[in-house]
């Protein structure tokens, strides 16, 4: 596995990362915990260096679930986990809070439960509209200083509170989502990230699995997975969107590829600072994963995917309407 620097903060990690949401969190029942953490051990050892978290993804217990995993070899591995929610005695989600006070409050916590002295890339996890985001990046800036973070960045913000952020204290990286199916990021987001020189870090890769094309119109989700609320998910607009996957299929097989290490590809083509963190709760998935990084898309492939894919309108939105707006997009 080859590493790759986010921006150009010094931060170096595998070239692809392992989103751990999914074993805890939004796609139905948690799995396993021994499973998953053998799972993230046995990425570790096929090269991934890098480990995606947040403290609402259970919530808490993603956190502690990926740090019991990494113990072992937890000098060698990039921990990232976020913080900007609020939780009530019981643990359940409130809302947002980025107040710099509480923002301390829940580092001590994410460290106590990833078993770590520092996190290495701290990221505010929702742009917090009751907050300047000048007061966040003093809060972290302070955090840094003290060395309980490492980097900082941010997830789902706009452009013009990425710069903002940046003055205060420099910005490693950016988490928004990115796929062949979601594209806006190349509209503004690319573009400033370029002239910042600050890394990204694509969630959903495979559009919440839907570009691995073994998700149609008849696939039943678990009444807990957050896809069910999903408008790209209804039963319509997976079946309208069935052409995009046969596209994908067609030139994945002249890579002797699949749909999946199609779409992982194209996005590692797309800038050399940019790190995909795909999830896998099964050995196979992410061996199939893995193997993506080894697929060379030449300037004739990329052309070929993006002029296919322009003729094809994806149909649904991304999110819920109420979730989409509580973004910086």
């Amino acid at each position: 596995m080859q590493t790759r620097e986010l921006g150009k903060s010094g931060l170096k990690v595998s070239t692809l990362g392992l989103g751990c949401m999914g074993m805890s969190f939004a796609f139905g029942p948690p799995r396993n915990r021994q499973e998953m953490i053998s799972l993230i051990r046995e990425a570790f050892s096929r090269g991934i260096t890098f480990f995606d978290t947040a403290q609402v993804y259970g919530p808490f217990i993603n956190e502690e679930l990926v740090g019991e995993a990494v113990a072992p070899f937890r000098d060698q591995v990039v921990i990232a986990t976020k913080f900007g929610f609020a939780f009530d005695a019981a643990g359940n989600e409130t809302g947002l809070d980025s107040r710099p006070e509480h923002i301390k409050l829940m580092v001590e916590a994410s460290l106590e439960r990833l078993k770590t002295d520092a996190i290495d890339l701290l990221y505010q996890h929702r742009v917090d509209p009751a907050v300047p985001i000048e007061e966040v990046a003093g809060a972290v800036k302070e955090l840094i200083e003290e060395g309980k973070v490492r980097h900082w960045g941010l997830s789902e913000p706009g452009v013009q509170t990425v710069r903002r952020a940046h003055a205060v204290q420099p910005v490693t990286a950016v988490q928004n989502e990115y796929s062949l199916w979601w594209r806006r990021p190349e509209q503004e987001m690319l573009p400033a990230l370029k002239e910042l020189e600050v890394g990204f870090v694509p969630f959903s890769p495979l559009g919440m699995g839907y570009l691995t094309g073994k998700i149609d119109q008849n696939t039943e989700f678990a009444e807990n997975d957050f896809r069910t609320i999903v408008p790209r998910f209804t039963p319509e607009a997976r079946k309208a969107n069935r052409s995009l996957i046969e596209v994908l299929g067609r030139i994945a097989a002249r890579k002797s590829a699949t749909p999946a290490q199609l779409a992982l590809a194209w996005l590692l083509a797309q800038e050399p600072w940019i790190v995909p963190i795909p999830g896998a709760t099964k050995l196979a998935h992410l061996e199939e994963n893995i193997a993506a990084v080894g697929i060379e898309l030449t300037a004739d492939d990329l052309q070929q995917i993006d002029e296919a894919t322009s003729r094809i309108a994806i149909q649904g939105a991304r999110l819920p309407e109420a979730m989409e707006a509580g973004t910086g997009l």
